[in-house]
C-alpha cells in the first residue's frame, strides 16, 4: 500500500535552501530555470516535527557523528579521567567496526541511530572497560613512540572487522529498529551493509511550477553609537532570494514501513500520521529569521494506491504563466492527475482526498474533496488501513 502526497505551496521572498554560493537552489525543467528545494532539506524539516505529531522521542532517531563525546559524558565519574573515558568509547566503536577521527573524536559517518544508542554504547563500554582501556593505552603508547617518525603524517581513523558475535552486538547497540524516522527515510553505511535500512518513504525535490529568476537584496547597517556628525553605512552586503509556488511530492510504502518497524502496526500507524502531518507543515529553516516565509500548502492532493506511484511534476513541464499562480497550478495539477487516471486506469487507486484552502478543485470528483486537514489525513489513513 502506498500513500502519496501532492502539495502546492507558495513562498514569498525567501531563501529556504541555499547552494554553495548562498543563492536559492534552482534546476532547469521544461527548458527554463525553476526554484528548487532539495529533498534532503524537506526531509529534515519534516523529521524535526515528528515529535510534535504523536511520536515519542524514544520512537525517533538521531543523526550524529558525536557518539564518542555524548557517551563519554554518560560514563563520567569524578574518579575517571575524561580523556581515558573518551579513549575507551573510541576503542569500543572501533571494536564494533566504526572508524573514529583520532583528532576530532567524530565517527567517520553521520550515524542514524535510535536515541538509546548512547546508553547502550555506554553500557557496552562499561562492561568491557578493562579490555578497552588496555587497548587504548597500548595504542596511545605506540603512537607516542612513533610520533617523531609520523610527525608529518595526519592520523587516520582506525576500525576493525568485528567477529560474528561483536557484529551482532554492534547491530543491537546501534539498532534504530524502533525509530520511526530511520524506518521512513532509511539508513545506508557504504562499508557496513548489515546496518542498511531500505527507506519506506520517497521524497522529491520541490520545484516551482513556473519560471523563476533569483534576485538579491542590497542592505546596509548603521552603527547606533556613531557620532551625529558622521554619515554613511557601517556595513553593506547582499542577500539572495526568490519567491515561488512549489510543487512538492512524497510517498510512503506502508508495508515497507511495517517491516522496518519489526511488524509493529500500532507504531507504523502513528508514524504514518506523523509523516503526513509533518510533511504538510514542513518548511526549511533557511533565512527564516530575516524573511519569515512561514506559509502552509494551499492545495493538497492525497492518493492511496495498492501499487505504483505517480509524481505529477510533468503537469508543470510547461511553466505556469497565470497571474494567479496558485489557481493556474491547481488547474494543471488536477487536470494532469485526471488525465493519467483516465489513460492508465484507476484499478490501483484505492482512495483520493483533496483540499484547497483558497479555491476550487477542478477536474476532481466533489466526493473526494474535504474541508479540513484533519479530514484529509483521516481519509487517507482510513483507506490505507482498510
Amino acid at each position: 500500500m502506498i500513500i502519496e502526497l501532492h502539495l502546492l505551496q507558495s513562498f514569498p521572498v525567501s531563501n529556504l535552501n541555499r547552494d554553495d554560493v548562498g543563492q536559492p537552489k534552482t534546476a532547469t525543467f521544461g527548458g527554463c530555470t525553476r526554484g528548487r528545494i532539495s529533498s534532503q532539506s524537506l526531509k529534515r524539516a519534516a523529521r524535526l516535527l515528528f515529535n510534535d505529531y504523536g511520536l515519542d522521542t524514544s520512537e525517533t532517531g538521531v543523526r550524529t557523528k558525536r557518539l564518542v563525546e555524548n557517551t563519554a559524558e554518560a560514563l563520567a565519574r569524578p574518579d575517571r579521567d575524561h580523556a581515558l573515558t573518551r579513549g575507551v568509547v573510541t576503542a569500543a566503536l572501533e571494536q564494533l567496526g566504526f572508524a573514529v577521527d583520532p583528532v576530532k573524536g567524530l565517527t567517520q559517518y553521520l550515524l542514524f541511530v535510535g536515541r538509546d544508542a548512547v546508553d547502550r554504547l555506554a553500557q557496552y563500554s562499561q562492561d568491557n572497560w578493562d579490555v578497552l582501556a588496555a587497548g587504548h593505552t597500548a595504542k596511545a603508547a605506540k603512537k607516542d613512540k612513533e610520533k617523531d617518525d609520523a610527525a608529518d603524517k595526519p592520523a587516520k581513523p582506525v576500525k576493525s572487522k568485528p567477529d560474528k558475535a561483536t557484529a551482532a552486538e554492534a547491530k543491537r547497540i546501534l539498532d534504530g529498529g524502533r525509530a520511526a524516522d530511520v524506518a521512513l527515510f532509511g539508513r545506508m553505511i557504504a562499508d557496513n551493509k548489515d546496518f542498511n535500512v531500505d527507506a519506506a518513504s520517497q521524497v522529491a525535490h520541490a520545484l516551482s511550477t513556473h519560471a523563476v529568476l533569483n534576485e538579491f537584496d542590497f542592505y546596509t547597517a548603521v552603527d547606533d553609537l556613531k557620532p551625529d556628525g558622521e554619515s554613511g553605512a557601517d556595513m553593506i552586503g547582499t542577500v539572495d532570494f526568490n519567491s515561488a509556488c512549489y510543487y512538492r511530492y512524497a510517498n510512503v510504502d506502508t508495508d515497507q514501513l511495517v517491516r522496518n518497524l519489526g511488524g509493529d502496526t500500532d507504531l507504523a500507524t502513528r508514524a504514518m500520521r506523523a509523516w503526513l502531518n509533518s510533511f504538510i507543515h514542513a518548511v526549511p529553516s533557511g533565512k527564516q529569521n530575516s524573511m519569515a516565509a512561514r506559509t502552509v500548502p494551499d492545495t493538497l492532493l492525497g492518493v492511496v494506491r495498492d501499487a505504483g506511484a505517480w509524481n505529477l511534476a510533468n503537469a508543470f513541464l510547461k511553466p505556469v504563466t497565470d497571474v494567479d499562480l496558485m489557481v493556474g497550478s491547481t488547474e494543471r495539477l488536477t487536470k494532469h492527475f485526471t488525465g493519467l487516471r483516465d489513460f492508465y486506469g484507476s484499478d490501483q487507486i484505492r482512495a483520493i482526498a483533496a483540499a484547497s484552502v483558497s479555491g476550487d478543485l477542478p477536474h476532481l470528483d466533489p466526493a473526494d474533496t474535504v474541508t479540513t486537514i484533519g479530514a484529509f489525513i483521516d481519509n487517507l489513513l482510513a483507506a490505507a488501513k482498510a
